[in-house]
């Protein structure tokens, strides 16, 4: 099976004309600084994703030796493995909101002030660092194969592409269990009313059934952006802005517990 970069790789064309099909019909939705801004970080983001599956792969290949179980494949278990993925990215997006540690890398998604389908590309660097890659090993001691493993992470994030956009209104039933542009512009939102929720990645049923969904508050127009300044100059201070916060709140932390609350308690906009 293809690891979850090429999968996207091949999927980039029709990223492509989303991106120039939204730009036709709404222009005012790009900045060209922030969209080119949005590609470079996809292709950092993707570069550091290969080449920490160089050295993630022999680790899943060796979990997967301690698995409970030998999973087939088949479609009943694809479909296992599609919904199990969907639970646990569920659960690492809402960590990555109420963990510093992990706000680290996620912070750069939501630093643009503007959503339109560029928005998806902007990712970080760090994931590998900050442990996204944790959120799956439960799979794989399940005893589904890494490779199915990352398929499945690949067809969530390409997924979630499609969500990433101002021109899609609300969509009937489909809203009452996927995840929809609906749903996604109020997770980017830095409204108080709409500050963490619906971290959904293909299925909307987890914010449901966890107490962190929310539908649109109309007396509530949706700012994009997070709460607070975000540098925008630099891909440097974009990618690392929040490493400095953190630092400077380690710094201050005494002795080991403190500092441990501090990589593990909520980013700043929740205290």
């Amino acid at each position: 099976m293809l690891s979850v970069e090429w999968i996207l790789l091949l999927l980039s064309p029709v990223f492509v004309v989303a991106i120039v099909l939204e730009y036709h019909i709404a222009p005012g939705h790009y900045r060209l600084k922030d969209s080119l801004h949005n590609v470079v970080l996809a292709l950092l983001h993707q570069s550091a994703d290969l080449l920490a599956l160089g050295v993630l792969m022999p680790l899943f290949y060796w979990l997967h030796k301690l698995a409970l179980f030998d999973i087939p494949l088949t479609a009943l278990t694809l479909l296992g493995a599609f919904l199990l993925q969907d639970f646990l990215y569920y659960w690492f997006h809402r960590a990555s909101h109420k963990v510093h540690w992990l706000w680290l890398a996620h912070v750069v998604h939501h630093s643009s002030a503007h959503m339109n389908f560029s928005t998806a590309f902007r990712q970080s660097l760090l994931y590998p660092f900050v442990g996204m890659w944790l959120f799956w090993t439960p799979m794989i001691l399940l005893g589904f194969v890494p490779e199915l493993v990352l398929a499945v992470v690949a067809i969530n994030l390409a997924f979630q592409f499609f969500v990433h956009t101002q021109l899609i209104g609300q969509l009937g039933w489909l809203e009452h269990v996927f995840n929809t542009p609906t749903h996604h512009r109020i997770h980017h939102a830095s409204n108080a009313c709409y500050l963490d929720k619906n971290f959904a990645g293909v299925l909307i049923i987890w914010d449901k059934l966890f107490g962190t969904y929310s539908d649109v508050q109309h007396q509530e127009q949706i700012r994009y952006g997070i709460v607070g300044s975000a540098p925008q100059d630099t891909l440097l201070s974009i990618n690392f802005h929040e490493c400095r916060v953190l630092l400077s709140k380690l710094k201050k932390a005494k002795g080991f517990k403190e500092k441990l609350y501090q990589l593990l308690s909520a980013p700043r906009h929740l205290e």
